[in-house]
């Protein structure tokens, strides 16, 4: 005969690892967006670095110009 512990503790064991499972697939979804995002900002990073090396030229030539004004 079965303990009225055991069925219950198998119960919540059950629910556990259901619940556990679940959990896993959230994650693992999370951890997909994730990816997505951080490669639009390898992206977003690229471009900002490509400005500001574009600055960095203007500023150069208009110095090396004397074209520099003040603002």
């Amino acid at each position: 005969m079965e303990s009225p512990h055991e069925h219950q503790q198998t119960v919540l064991l059950s629910r556990i690892i259901t619940n556990v499972e679940k959990l896993n697939e959230s994650v693992m979804v999370m951890n997909k967006a994730l990816q997505e995002v951080n490669i639009q900002n390898m992206n977003v990073e690229l471009v900002a670095q490509m400005f500001k090396n574009y600055q960095s030229n203007v500023l150069f030539h208009l110095e090396a110009t004397e074209n520099l004004k003040d603002p």
